[in-house]
């Protein structure tokens, strides 16, 4: 076991191992254990965690800020809006300055063609972990949380487990593709049998499905594509209906057009949830458009796991902190 990591950065879990990953979220485990006991964690005593978000949170905002408390440190909030950064501040200087008075930059940049580049601009010049909060590519804290909430209904053992990523109607806003290309990257490299499914215009990126495939070749897993949604209902042992935008196909920042009121029918609903396996986990990385989205009757129902996965990303994002902010250093 890898035990290494303090200012490692956290922008995608491609560029953590498995054993790494493995590591994270048996310290996830751990920490919601001492959480579940009321056993203080001061791991990260009078440390600091500057927090950049670009947009709104709620699950992983609150996660930071009560996660770091927990480890005995404090976080800074910084609405962007209110930095230098709105006045065209490069990422270079924010990225220096910061890593100068804290111990890790944690930030969430969604932009189209933007988010990820700017947290890699980030971390050539910042002396401090910066850590994902989610970009316009990657969302590397909700992926170990949907993991972690996985391995805990179904067991470590997840090889071949069916699992599929279905796109679902929604209006509320034109959402980042961060979460199932995440989960698409990384489900695979455990082993389960991933269907991804989406009507045509809302495509992932060509080197995503080839990653996926040839992670899942080398752990004995698969990964396919359909654009029927009931075939991806049918027998699944877990099931992420979620929107995401057309943002590989379609740049444009508009919520609601033609293409995406073509698909309305694209929707979790109580007789397509009948179509999976018995005990099959609903999930969703919230917040999720519950009028179009998914029937109240399968999120509010006795599979839905979604309030245990939110939970999970407070134990996983102190897990994160916890090892690149403190634990071992490199010699």
């Amino acid at each position: 076991m890898n035990t290494i990591f303090r200012g490692k950065d956290f922008i995608t879990l491609e560029e953590w191992t498995k054993e790494e990953i493995d590591t994270l979220l048996e310290v996830s485990k751990d920490l919601k254990k001492d959480f579940a006991m009321g056993k203080t964690t001061p791991y990260l005593p009078y440390q600091t965690v500057f927090l950049m978000f670009f947009e709104q949170s709620t699950r992983t905002r609150n996660s930071m800020e009560a996660g770091i408390t927990q480890l005995g440190g404090h976080a800074h909030f910084l609405d962007t809006s209110t930095m230098q950064v709105s006045h065209g501040e490069v990422a270079k200087d924010t990225a220096v300055i910061l890593s100068r008075m804290g111990h890790a930059i944690a930030c969430r940049n969604c932009f189209w063609g933007i988010g990820n580049a700017y947290l890699r601009d980030m971390a050539k010049y910042s002396s401090a972990p910066i850590l994902n909060l989610q970009d316009d590519l990657f969302h590397p804290m909700q992926g170990l949380a949907d993991l972690l909430t996985i391995q805990e209904k179904r067991g470590s053992d997840v090889k071949n487990l069916k699992v599929s990523i279905i796109w679902a109607y929604a209006t509320t806003h034109k959402k980042p593709i961060s979460v199932p290309l995440t989960q698409s990257l990384l489900f695979p490299r455990y082993g389960m049998d991933v269907t991804l499914a989406y009507p045509e215009g809302y495509d992932l990126p060509d080197w995503v499905v080839e990653q996926a495939k040839k992670h899942a070749e080398s752990t004995g897993g698969s990964f396919r594509i359909t654009h029927d949604q009931e075939e991806a209902y049918k027998d699944a042992d877990v099931v992420f209906p979620k929107n995401w935008g057309s943002w590989f196909k379609n740049p444009s920042t508009e919520v609601v057009d033609a293409g995406l009121e073509a698909n309305k029918g694209w929707k979790c609903t109580e007789e397509r949830f009948a179509l999976t396996n018995k005990d099959c986990l609903y999930m969703h990385a919230l917040p999720a458009d519950r009028q179009n989205e998914v029937d109240a009757s399968v999120i509010d129902g006795p599979n839905s796991a979604i309030y245990d996965e939110a939970e999970n990303r407070l134990h996983t994002a102190k897990s994160v902190m916890a090892l690149t902010m403190g634990g071992r250093g490199r010699q």
